[in-house]
Parts: C-alpha cells; structure tokens; sequence
C-alpha cells in the first residue's frame, strides 16, 4: 500500500453531475495474501515491500507449485493466480491497479523448511527507493546449506519503511539504519536514535530509534500500533546455546523522554545516558503468536519463550572502541525443545538491536549511534 498514492487521492476534487456520483477506480496493486491448494505450508507466507516468500513442507516438490492471491480490491495480476510454475528459482509476478495506472514487480520464492544462516557480517545490502524518492538500506545475506543445493536468503528487518514517512528523497545514511564502512572486519549495521522531525512530533512518535531485527516491519501500523508493527522470528532449525558478535556504542548528547506537553513532544532527563540492547529469543512459533512483538518479545510471562541471550545490564552504555559480547541462551525454567516440533519447523528465531533501549516508547538520546558486526548463533 503507498501512502504517497493515498495523499494523491485525497487531492482530487470530488466531480458531481446533476445526476450521477462516479466512484474513482482503486490505484493500489498490492498482494495482500498468498495461498497454495494443500496442506504444503510449514508457515504463513512472508509478504514484505515487493518480495513474498513461501515455505513449504520438505516433502513437497518445488517445480509445480500454483499460488493463489488476494489482491487489493480490482487489482489484477500476471501471471495469474493459479498458474502452475516452477520455483526451483524465484519467479517474477506483476500486479496492475484497477485503474490500470499503477504496476508493482513482486519476487515470489519457494522454499523448504532450512534453517537460517548462523554466521552475519553486514557485507551485503538492497538499495529500497521510497515512493517519495528516499533510498534506504535493507540488509540480507545469501547462504547454501549444507547438503543442500538450493541457496537461502535471509533479510534484515528494520523500521527505515516507517521513518521513510518523514525522510523525503534523502539517502540511506540519513536513516536510522544503514551500512557503515568501518566495522570491525569489512563494512557493518550502522543504528542511530534520529528525530522524525515535526511530522513525528505530530503523531506523537518524535524519535525513531536504529533498530535491525530477523523477521519484518509492518508499516501499516507504524503510527497506529507502533510495538505491534515489529514482527520478530524466523523460523529455526537448531537449539541455540550461545550469541555472539562484536558492538561498538556511543550515546547522544541529551536524553529524553516522550511527553505530549513537552515543545516537539520531548523532555529532557538531566543525568540520564542513552543505553543500547542486543538480544536473541527462541521461541515456540504457533498460529496464535507465529511472531513477537514490542509488546511480548521479553515478557516473563510468554509462554512461547523457550531461551533468552541478552547483552548484559553492565553492558548496555558507552564502550571504548569494538567490543566483543559471547551470551549464552538461558532456558526459562520448566522449557525445553520437542524433537519432532523441532524437525517440523515449530521454532522461531529472533535477533533484535537497538540504539536506545526505550525507543520503543519514544525515549532516548538524538544520535545514539550501535554499531554491529559479525554475529554468529553457536548451536547445540
């Protein structure tokens, strides 16, 4: 859904006849959900920007799979929902507004259940242009597994798509998240606490912290329902033991917090310094919570929380150059993996950073900079 076509149709002005009232034909082309005939699904398929991904069950055959659609409301696509095609490698799906004004390119790709990548380096980037011309980084990295021949790509989630909002056509560095030239081995996540200006101080959500996560940004509730707008988890394969990864973090200048009487809805907290979080969950994925949220993601009373590795309370503010963090996975009490849930592909995994901690609920220092490089998922 573009937000930028939305504004377009609020500007027309409303023609009237003596008699009749035209209804103005849908601009917007988006795919809104997937299916495929049978019980061939492992989980929901993932439907972000122009790219959806299916994961199939591993005994299903990826040569003749026939998705169907449900598109947004007089919208076409091509080929046709129900079409038998092969995707042993992804295929390019084109959908066309009722108008006929508007076209959107989609990358569909099939896969089995596989688990993700265990090592990150932040080497690899996606250019994402806005429909307000702003280009932001999206990061990903491309791994076989092995004895596999099909190569699997996992994409890094952020809330660049929701910061977009306010950004205009500027670049990725003046994003919340972007790559850094200097990591410490190569190029690395660059995550920085921006303003959003007075378009944020509006809505009431005058900060966007850096933030990069597994799992996806529904902008659509960016503004609404900020906390559920960031879908954590992947799905996982293996029994994590331990997280690590390097980080190097320098907080802003003044803190403050959200406060809706404040000039620009912020107050500062004299004494108070900005502190980062790093942390991964490993979790039971069900169809009642198949992602965590802002809401659950730490919660002690998540049921679905199998293990939690946490940078250190000690660890969270102002370091000297790169430091090296190595946090083993502490399983809550009572919790432990099934063997068959796990070969069904019934875990998730979730990473998730941030360059304020309370930038969630709008609180933090403008221009607290995380940087992140070379995380890796030590397994059992």
């Amino acid at each position: 859904m573009r937000i930028f076509d939305k504004f377009l149709l609020l500007a027309f002005p409303l023609v009237v006849t003596s008699c009749v009232s035209t209804e103005p034909l849908n601009s917007e082309c988006d795919i809104l959900s997937v299916t495929l005939p049978g019980d061939v699904l492992s989980r929901t398929p993932d439907i972000e920007n122009n790219r959806v991904t299916l994961i199939v069950k591993n005994s299903v055959s990826l040569s003749k799979l026939a998705p169907e659609f449900t598109l947004t409301p007089g919208a076409s696509i091509n080929p046709p929902g129900g079409s038998v095609l092969d995707f042993t490698r992804p295929q390019l799906y084109t959908t066309t507004s009722e108008d006929g004004q508007w076209h959107k390119e989609y990358t569909i790709s099939a896969q089995h259940l596989v688990s993700i990548q265990l090592k990150y380096d932040f080497e690899d980037v996606n250019l994402v242009k806005t429909s307000a011309g702003g280009i932001y980084d999206e990061f990903y990295s491309t791994f076989t597994p092995e004895g596999s021949t099909q190569s699997v790509t996992t994409v890094w989630a952020s809330g660049n798509s929701g910061f977009a909002l306010t950004n205009g056509k500027n670049g990725p560095d003046t994003y919340p998240t972007y790559q850094y030239p200097e990591g410490k081995d190569g190029k690395c996540a660059c995550l920085i606490t921006r303003s959003t200006g007075a378009w944020g101080a509006m809505v009431n959500k005058p900060i966007a912290a850096g933030s990069l996560f597994l799992g996806k940004f529904d902008s659509a509730l960016a503004v609404a329902r900020p906390l559920e707008a960031t879908k954590f988890g992947v799905q996982f394969m293996n029994i994590p033991s331990s997280f690590s990864g390097w980080y190097q973090y320098t907080p802003g200048d003044i803190y403050t917090e959200f406060d809706e009487d404040a000039k620009n809805k912020l107050k500062e907290v004299p004494g108070k310094e900005d502190r980062c979080n790093i942390y991964a969950v490993f979790y039971e994925s069900t169809p009642e919570m198949e992602y965590l949220d802002g809401t659950n993601v730490l919660a002690a009373d998540n049921p679905n929380i199998i293990a939690v590795a946490q940078l250190d309370d000690s660890l969270r503010g102002k370091t000297s150059g790169w430091n090296h963090f190595d946090i083993p996975f502490v399983f809550r009490e009572g919790k432990e993996v099934d063997p068959k849930k796990l070969d069904e592909g019934r875990y998730s995994l979730a990473i998730i950073m941030t360059s304020s901690e309370e930038g969630d609920y709008f609180s933090g220092a403008i221009g607290s900079r995380l940087l992140v490089d070379e995380l890796f998922i030590q397994c059992q």
